[in-house]
């Protein structure tokens, strides 16, 4: 009995270790079902695609076409970026694999029985779902299922394009870059025009070409300082969207029904043939309106007592787009330092010194004239001599004390202080052959500037006496 009892069980054993090596047998079966491939399992044109949808982790986003326009399902209003659905699709015009796993048993281990993301889109005949599950960390490649019974393994991981959410496809405004402007008109907290114009009459620095049209005068600017305000508007960052369909009530809440500055350029656009058109572009920008209020009468009620540094939000809106963007705060102050004194020249002499023909300086009442050399003489350098009573001498002083002179502020306030230089320059210009300068003193650290009988700003003591040493280290020695 017990010898027929182990017969039983050895037999039992067997026959399990039988199972068990069949098992494997088929396991190791099931494994050399993987195999490489270069199979391309997908050839869909983009054009032909007519809906996309996709639900990956906690986004679901569907989409369709209608004529030739991409239409978000859940609100029609949205801008949809066309460009960004064809960027998605485009992958599948020629989908290729690197491995395929036939006769798949169990999804699970691939982690397409829970996809990380599902991603569906039909043509006209055809509709197509695609799985992604589980990442190879050892192959750096991502199982794929398209429906068809196989697991793929696939180099190109859909899921880099498709983890998107609804914000990454709206069609943003965009903001040109300005090669030729004819215009840039403010209105709101500005209101000015600005006009550009090569070899005007209209300023002796031949490099101004952007002037301001106010009080029926023509003022040139800074042509360095107005193109890096257009490229604050070119390089501003339009991507933080609070709406994308702003109704009146929202535009008065965002401070866009009656914006802080309006900004319009006229410019000169190239179209896709390299040719150039005329284009406008208009920029609203705004302060919220209710903690600009807030923050006045706080302002109000300290009554001129120590200001704190403000923080604020801002918004910005092209043109007519019903599309609001916030900005940072450093963004808006940008665009509103657009008065004539943030864009004009801060030099009290924006000549170049090249065109000097002459200096006459006076100085606790002694007049000097410096002159350069005559080029016919010039040695061939690039540097030209300077003389003073028929001696040479180097002018790197005097030149670095003039072109120092430089305004703190711009004022209008009449000088009331001793005078502490007085300089004309002679210019090679027939419109504007000489132009006088007096910097009178201000208070211990300021000086007034004075450009033919007009003061014009505040300049640092210390360029003034920096600039009397120049001089008298010339004439004295």
């Amino acid at each position: 009995m017990k010898r027929s009892k182990r017969l039983y069980i050895l037999l039992g054993v067997f026959v399990a270790a039988c199972i068990a090596t069949f098992a494997v047998t088929q396991i190791e079966e099931h494994k050399e079902q993987i195999k490489n491939s270069d199979e391309i399992i997908l050839e869909i044109p983009s054009d032909s695609v007519e809906s996309l949808a996709w639900n990956c982790e906690s986004t679901s986003l569907s989409f369709h076409k209608e004529g030739d326009s991409w239409l978000y399902e859940e609100d029609e209003a949205f801008p949809v970026d066309e460009e960004k659905i064809y960027d998605l699709l485009e992958q599948f015009e020629s989908f290729g694999v690197s491995f395929t796993i036939d006769e798949v048993e169990d999804m699970a281990q691939y982690g397409l029985d829970d996809p990380v993301c599902t991603i569906q889109f039909s043509t006209a005949d055809t509709s197509y779902e695609m799985l992604l599950g589980d990442f190879s960390t050892m192959d750096s490649e991502r199982y794929v299922s398209i429906g068809d019974g196989k697991v793929y393994l696939v180099p190109d991981d859909p899921l880099d394009s498709f983890d998107a959410v609804l914000s990454d496809m709206i069609d943003h405004n965009e903001t040109p870059s300005f090669d030729t402007v004819q215009k840039i008109q403010f209105s709101g907290d500005e209101a000015y025009e600005i006009f550009y114009e090569e070899n005007s009459t209209d300023s002796y620095c031949a490099e101004d070409i952007y002037f301001a049209q106010k009080d029926g005068e023509n003022l040139p600017l800074d042509t360095s300082l107005v193109d890096n305000y257009l490229s604050n508007i070119t390089y501003l960052g339009l991507s933080d969207y609070v709406t994308y369909n702003a109704t009146e009530e929202e535009l008065r809440s965002y401070g866009l029904d009656a914006p802080d500055l309006m900004i319009t350029v006229d410019y000169q656009a190239k179209d896709e043939d390299g040719e150039e058109t005329a284009d406008t572009f208009t920029l609203n920008v705004s302060r919220d309106p209710a903690e600009k209020a807030a923050a006045e009468k706080q302002k109000s009620a300290e009554d001129g007592g120590s200001e704190e540094e403000e923080n604020f939000t801002a918004y910005a809106r092209v043109g007519d787009s019903q599309i609001v963007y916030q900005i940072t705060q450093t963004e808006y102050e940008n665009l509103m330092a657009a008065s004539y004194d943030n864009l004009r020249h801060t030099e009290v002499l924006s000549a170049a010194f090249e065109d000097i023909t002459q200096i006459d300086f006076t100085l606790e009442g002694q007049s000097y004239t410096f002159t350069p050399k005559n080029t016919d003489e010039d040695d061939g350098t690039d540097e030209i001599t300077w003389l003073y009573q028929g001696e040479e001498f180097d002018v790197t002083g005097l030149r670095t004390g003039i072109e120092s002179l430089t305004a703190d502020s711009f004022t209008s306030e009449a000088a009331t202080g001793k005078e502490e230089i007085r300089f004309t320059v002679h210019l090679d210009n027939e419109t504007y052959p000489e132009i006088e300068i007096v910097l009178y003193r201000y208070d211990g650290s300021d000086c007034l500037a004075e450009v033919d009988g007009k003061i014009v700003s505040l300049v640092a003591r210390s360029y003034v006496v920096d600039l009397i040493e120049a001089v008298n280290a010339i004439v004295l020695t």
